[in-house]
């Protein structure tokens, strides 16, 4: 009788214990500056917001101008014409509208946005301006520190791969501090590897349900792991409702042809649209106009307050006869749907403002310390580490053989689904033999 059949869970222990070593190890130190700049990013609204005073602000009193009137003033403010991307009205009295044209001159944010007075039609300034959110450029450089280290598509790789190991290491640590907890002492001695266990045990179990959570949402963004969840959502139903721009053949001038052609747009359509958006129930302060440069698609005004309460309906509009011609309303949102973009906006920081922010910054501040005492926990044991055989290869080995067979499955399953996860994970079990086998031969020359 073998040691698995008296206590099967010994062998599990071991093995998820050594695969959380490796995971602290190898995939650590990317976790740590997802942790770090994704803080930094969650901090930085209201310093954007005082660089940039001077762009999204205003003194003026009275009337806002046509919105027309405003795009024009846009329009010839640049040294040379550019296409219209979007336009996002003054949300309120005292900002200012943004004309966004797409400008290939710019590197990666790829819109050159124009803040214009709504009610003087003064240009305020224009600045680089990226996403959803409308993030200027010192967001911007950070937003792209946290998505790829400013290095491109390949430094997506980094970003994918922490999000792809957080949640395996959060739950593999819960089941490690439900299997020792009672072993962590509050009264270790200071400065004592026991201490630093016991605290990288108990900040991580706080934080743990946060791991699964921005794993979770980090994976929605990621290039490979990313595409998978969207196949694996639709294919369920789990999508987010969306406006049709399609026009119909016979609706207006514009569709009169099933062939889609090339348009010039007027600057005088964007106060028709407008108006049309809001007589269907847009009505959040935040919106976005986006025209459509083809004879069979419609203009889409979609709200991007994605504060709480969310508001993100979207119409779509043919602009000739100024028709709505379709309307997603969030309030008709499935709750899956809705799940989804709350998560993704709390994982942004801009759910609930500034609490937001807060439990972000405590919990990426969190993350950062778990990571740090836990190599400090590997550097104060590693003189008598390195005396050992314990390697990963080896603890599969000692498994049971039903818990072998479905080590192997599950890592078949997720290293396709999270592809960065799979090959990382082929990686270290390379680094394990090599490993394990100069142990065995150290061994043999010792006897």
């Amino acid at each position: 009788m073998t040691v698995n059949d008296i206590n099967p869970y010994r062998g599990v222990s071991a093995f998820i214990k050594r695969l959380h070593f490796y995971i602290g190890l190898f995939i650590g130190p990317f976790i740590f500056m997802a942790a770090l700049t994704g803080t930094l990013y969650v901090l930085t609204p209201q310093i954007e917001q005082a660089i940039y005073h001077q762009e999204l602000t205003t003194t003026s009193h009275g009337e806002p101008q046509a919105l027309s009137a405003q795009i024009a003033a846009a329009r010839h403010s640049l040294p040379e014409p550019l296409m219209i991307k979007s336009v996002r009205p003054a949300p309120a009295v005292g900002e200012t509208t943004r004309v966004l044209f797409t400008d290939p001159t710019l590197d990666r944010a790829r819109l050159r946005t124009v803040f214009v007075d709504p009610v003087t039609l003064e240009i305020k300034g224009e600045l680089a301006s990226y996403g959803t959110s409308g993030v200027l450029p010192l967001r911007i450089a950070i937003d792209f520190l946290h998505t790829d280290l400013l290095l491109g598509p390949v430094g997506r790789y980094y970003s994918e791969l922490a999000a792809s190991w957080m949640w395996i290491a959060a739950l593999g640590g819960i089941f490690l501090w439900w299997q020792q907890r009672r072993s962590f002492n509050n009264k270790s001695k200071s400065g004592s590897y026991a201490q630093y266990r016991s605290r990288h045990a108990k900040v991580a179990i706080w934080i743990s349900l946060g791991l699964i959570f921005f794993s979770a949402t980090g994976l929605t963004w990621s290039k490979w792991a990313g595409g998978n969840i969207s196949q694996w959502r639709n294919s369920i139903g789990w999508v987010t409702p969306s406006v049709s721009r399609q026009l119909p053949i016979n609706m207006g001038s514009k569709a009169a042809n099933t062939a889609s052609k090339a348009v010039d747009i007027k600057d005088s359509e964007f106060d028709g649209v407008l108006a049309a958006a809001r007589q269907s129930g847009i009505d959040a302060g935040k919106i976005e106009i986006v025209p459509s440069y083809k004879n069979n698609t419609a203009w889409l005004v979609s709200e991007v307050d994605r504060s709480w309460p969310t508001q993100v309906d979207s119409v779509s509009v043919e602009p000739i006869s100024m028709t709505v011609i379709d309307h997603a309303e969030f309030k008709n949102f499935s709750i899956v749907a809705k799940l989804i973009r709350w998560g993704i906006d709390a994982h942004m920081g801009v759910l609930f403002g500034w609490p937001n922010q807060l439990i972000l910054a405590v919990f990426g501040i969190s993350l950062c310390t778990v990571i740090a005492w836990g190599y400090v926990i590997w550097w104060k044991r590693r003189p008598m580490a390195a005396n050992t055989n314990e390697t990963l290869v080896e603890a599969w080995l000692a498994l049971a053989p039903l818990a072998k067979v479905l080590v192997i499955v599950f890592a078949v399953i997720f290293g396709y689904a999270l592809p960065l996860m799979g090959c990382s994970l082929l990686l270290c079990c390379v680094i394990d033999v090599i490993r394990w086998r100069l142990v065995a031969y150290r061994s043999q020359q010792l006897a």
